[in-house]
This record gives C-alpha cells, sequence and structure tokens, in this order.
C-alpha cells in the first residue's frame, strides 16, 4: 500500500515527519477476536509431534497471526467476540472415511475442514461462536512432511493456516482463489517463522480441503 502525501497543517507548518510518525505509532490497533483453539485425540501416534498440552500453544499462536491477517479481518465477528475452532488429531483410516463420506473420495488426506454453517459461524448461545472442525491425519502430515524434507511441526502449521483459512471462507477451485489464498498462507507462515511451503510451484489447485 503507497503510503499518502504529506499535507502541510495552517496551524502547525513547520510539524516534522518525526511527529507524524509518532502520532501514527500511538493510534489503538484494531482489536481482533480470540480464537479458541480445543483439540480433540481421535486417532495415530500425535506424540510424535508433543503432547495435546505441548501441541496447544504452538496451534494457539497459529490462530492467533490467521486472526490477525488484515486479510481476514472482514470474515470473523467483531471483537470482543470468541471464536472457537476443533482441531482433531486423527489417523488416516478415520479421515479416509470422512473423505469419502463427505467428498466421494476413498482415501485419506492431509485436512479437512468443516465449516460450522455454509451461512457464516455458528453461536453458540455463549460468548463464544465456532467457526467450524480441522481434521488431520497424522500418517498423511508425517509421509508428506518426509517427502517435502521439511520439519513435521512446519508442515502441520502450514495444514492448520490452510485449514483455517478454509473455515473463513476462502477455496481453491479456481487458479485465482489458489493465488490469493497461497498467497495469504505463505504471509502467515513467514510471520511464524516459517519458509514458504509453494515456493518454486505451481498454485495448488487440488490441495485437500
Amino acid at each position: 500500500m503507497s503510503r499518502p502525501a504529506r499535507t502541510a497543517h495552517a496551524d502547525s507548518p513547520n510539524q516534522s515527519a518525526s511527529d507524524e510518525q509518532a502520532a501514527a505509532e500511538s493510534a489503538e490497533p484494531e482489536p481482533c477476536p480470540t480464537l479458541l483453539i480445543d483439540i480433540v485425540e481421535d486417532g495415530g501416534d500425535w506424540s510424535v509431534l508433543g503432547s495435546p498440552e505441548a501441541l496447544q500453544p504452538m496451534l494457539r499462536r497459529i490462530a492467533s497471526f490467521v486472526a490477525k491477517a488484515p486479510a481476514v479481518a472482514d470474515r470473523l465477528p467483531s471483537a470482543p467476540s470468541t471464536v472457537e475452532v476443533v482441531i482433531v488429531l486423527s489417523d488416516d483410516g478415520a479421515v479416509a472415511a470422512l473423505n469419502e463420506q463427505f467428498r466421494g473420495m476413498a482415501k485419506p488426506t492431509n485436512v479437512l475442514s468443516f465449516p460450522a454453517a455454509q451461512s457464516g459461524p455458528t453461536d453458540l448461545g455463549t460468548d463464544a461462536v465456532s467457526l467450524g472442525d480441522i481434521v488431520l491425519a497424522l500418517e498423511t502430515v508425517l509421509r508428506e512432511a518426509a517427502d517435502l524434507g521439511i520439519p513435521p511441526a512446519d508442515h502441520l502449521s502450514h495444514l492448520v493456516v490452510h485449514g483455517l483459512l478454509h473455515l473463513l471462507g476462502y477455496d481453491h477451485i479456481e487458479e485465482r482463489q489458489a493465488e490469493e489464498m497461497e498467497a495469504l498462507e505463505t504471509r502467515i507462515l513467514a510471520g511464524l517463522d516459517i519458509p514458504d511451503p509453494y515456493a518454486g510451484s505451481e498454485p495448488v489447485t487440488a490441495m485437500a480441503q
């Protein structure tokens, strides 16, 4: 975004750039809703990546970076809402069954996203709003990380970001959508010190949803 040109004020013709910068930095940032992550163990030995208690801080940090991304602000309920996401740590067998049931594909995939409602987040009747569920298949996550030569935790982080963006309405059916979604994923992951997972590749329009 280009920075707007400064204009002189009649009552302060000698206002310095540092004064303007200080004023800008003192502005209150826009509040964003809290993303509450619930972890459910449904299958697989996820201890290779850490216990649910150990994974919780990492997943919360990922969710926080997604929630703070300017591009998703309009897709989240306004603050001070709490947005709940369930992350299911599962295995290839269970995910293959879900993949066949809901997508007609009798095979496991890395991540499946189940939005709470097509019309938007679902009010839970409390201060929390349900965004939906993300289901991950351990064996596929580990296998893909090995094939890509990257740490499993980095690949898991990418898939969680990918799944969260699906819950927020992003998709990659068309190339334009894929480019937008991948660019946003890359920016979020960079904030988490995770390298661009798409570097040197074409937009992925067939990655599992």
